[in-house]
């Protein structure tokens, strides 16, 4: 992604009435997705998705408190719909998910997994959106980045497990072979006490998913900015575990909803229209 997720109202309607005749149009009609579904799900009724709900708009906890609400959850709960069961969102963190998928603990996951070869060693993948990195700092006094290189010397907060967490990480290590300060990663549990170190001053820069830092900011009622421009655009995951047998019909019942439109309506609503694909596939990063 080249620009930021803050639009103006009117960006936002044109780019949502372009998406869902884009997107509307990218299917034909597909089978009854329900019918595919293993045997297994069928019978409980209902697919447990666990999410950490620290990232919003993707995932966050509403007002009452313990609801979890965001962009991925309206996504699963309408493919869990074309499924014919019901959708559980569970709240876990981030870095303790994939163990859980693979134990069997959760069915899937919709947690704005960027999609790496690594990780579909041990899970598989559904894509269904993209996502590039953005730094955010403070809006008064805050430094310019512009891009990775920039990062030698300063303090940097970001998420435990996320892709940011392994490329700032990465790059505090190139920053001393090339004969310039480190960078000090600091990782958190939660995207929100990434957050508060940049807000204490205990860290100089922030870096999160495209669509999570826009939000970010734009709630941060003008303490924070965005700085540079996104990097490395990466396709989102639905994360299920291996041999579930799931893949393949959430794969299709993504399909009956981006056909439908609603799709489109969804990712209107959270302001994340520039995310959006058309042609959802299974673990694109092995490809």
């Amino acid at each position: 992604m080249s620009c930021s997720f803050r639009l103006s109202t009117t960006s936002r309607l044109l780019g949502a009435a372009v998406g869902m005749a884009v997107l509307g149009a990218a299917f034909s009609p597909i089978a009854s997705a329900a019918t595919t579904l293993p045997q297994k799900y069928q019978a409980q009724g209902h697919l447990t998705i666990a999410a950490d709900a620290t990232y919003a708009p993707m995932e966050f906890i509403a007002k009452d408190g313990k609801t979890v609400v965001g962009a991925d959850v309206d996504l699963g709960k309408a493919i869990a719909k074309e499924l014919d069961v019901k959708a559980d969102f569970v709240n876990a963190s981030f870095d303790s998910i994939i163990p859980a998928l693979q134990s069997g603990k959760y069915d899937m996951s919709m947690s704005s997994f960027t999609i790496t070869k690594k990780r579909e060693e041990v899970v598989d993948f559904v894509s269904y959106m993209t996502a590039g990195t953005s730094f955010y700092v403070k809006a008064q006094g805050g430094p310019s980045i512009h891009g990775l290189t920039d990062l030698c010397g300063m303090t940097v907060a970001v998420e435990k497990g996320t892709t940011q967490a392994d490329d700032a990480t990465k790059q505090s290590k190139e920053c001393v072979a090339a004969g310039k300060k480190a960078a000090t990663v600091s990782v958190f549990p939660d995207q929100n006490g990434a957050n508060l170190a940049i807000a204490s001053g205990r860290a100089q820069v922030g870096m999160a998913d495209s669509p999570v830092a826009a939000w970010i900011v734009e709630k941060s009622h003008g303490q924070f900015k965005l700085t540079g421009e996104p990097y490395n655009s990466a396709p989102y995951g639905i994360a299920i575990p291996k041999n579930s047998g799931l893949a393949e019909p959430v794969l299709a019942a993504l399909k009956k909803v981006i056909a439908s439109g609603e799709y489109a309506r969804i990712l209107h609503q959270w302001g994340i229209t520039q995310g959006g694909i058309k042609d959802p596939a299974i673990n694109p990063a092995a490809q």
